[in-house]
């Protein structure tokens, strides 16, 4: 099942996308329910029915499934292993030099989401250095405490897409990561969530355009810790809680890990596709 979240008539709905129609039903919920977007449906444990009215694709606005996440985004750095080479003399080189030990997990916050196709800001006056990371996110479903990596994939509800903006010199001028990745706008989302029966998260290939130009394409079976691990990690005495997302890390062709280096301009285009998750495109300006 495709979730996602939308403006219709001036007005924001969660709903189920039908490909073989191009249309969209929203669910029956309150208006209040329906400004969470897919956090409606993740949270609630009861069978959601859906309005007849069935809405043509073109006729709704995008938004990001998730419009604000109750609490942080996980994510995980370094965790393809040619993206871990090719940064590990730039913002790795001072962090352990065994990418197999434990995973990088930092933070963005809720607010920096934007949806599939919105702009991103350029914070120019802070950062010269932004930098795009196509990313595989899980949302989890069922939350828990101290999960296993053998339970790990039953508290999985779905899957969507982010790009992890980052300001490279803010990131490493701070060491701390998250002021650098969690600017206004810096977490493009969608275009919706694909319920966990619907896809295969362990074998995503993530791809990346910049402006046209393939930068990034990565299998997630290539990840250094694999989706069982990583929310294994995050839930070591830490609750998961329903809603709770984890990006999963970036391939490699990241902009700073080309030679010479390659940041984003105003007027940039970033396209991200994940067969099967759809595909979002953010224009970069200033």
């Amino acid at each position: 099942m495709k979730i996602a979240a939308c403006i219709y008539q001036g007005k924001r709905y969660v709903g189920q996308v039908f490909d073989k129609t191009k249309t969209i039903r929203f669910f029956q919920l309150s208006a209040e329910a329906h400004l969470t977007g897919a956090l409606a449906l993740v949270t609630n444990n009861a069978a959601i029915e859906l309005s007849a009215e069935e809405i043509p694709l073109e006729q709704v606005q995008w938004i990001a499934p998730i419009p604000q996440p109750r609490r942080n985004i996980f994510c995980v750095g370094r965790n393809y292993h040619a993206h871990a080479k090719e940064l590990a003399a730039s913002v790795f080189k001072t962090s352990n030099t065994d990418p197999n030990a434990w995973p990088i997990v930092f933070t963005k916050v809720p607010e920096c989401v934007v949806g599939p196709f919105d702009n991103v800001k350029l914070p120019t006056h802070i950062s010269q250095e932004i930098d795009y990371e196509a990313e595989l996110a899980v949302v989890i479903g069922k939350g828990g405490l101290n999960i296993t990596k053998q339970e790990a994939m039953s508290h999985v509800y779905g899957y969507t897409i982010v790009n992890d903006v980052t300001a490279r010199d803010v990131q490493m001028r701070h060491q701390q990561w998250d002021l650098g990745k969690s600017f206004d706008t810096f977490c493009p989302m969608g275009p919706w969530v694909v319920t966990a029966d619907e896809f295969d998260g362990l074998n995503a290939q993530v791809r990346c355009w910049v402006n046209g130009e393939l930068r990034q394409d990565g299998n997630a079976s290539h990840m250094i810790f694999d989706i069982p691990t990583l929310i294994e990690t995050c839930s070591r005495g830490i609750t998961l809680l329903p809603g709770d997302i984890i990006a999963t890390g970036t391939p490699a062709g990241v902009g700073m890990g080309l030679t010479p280096p390659r940041y984003l301009q105003h007027g940039d285009v970033v396209k991200i596709e994940i067969e099967g998750l759809g595909m979002i495109e953010n224009t970069f300006v200033a």
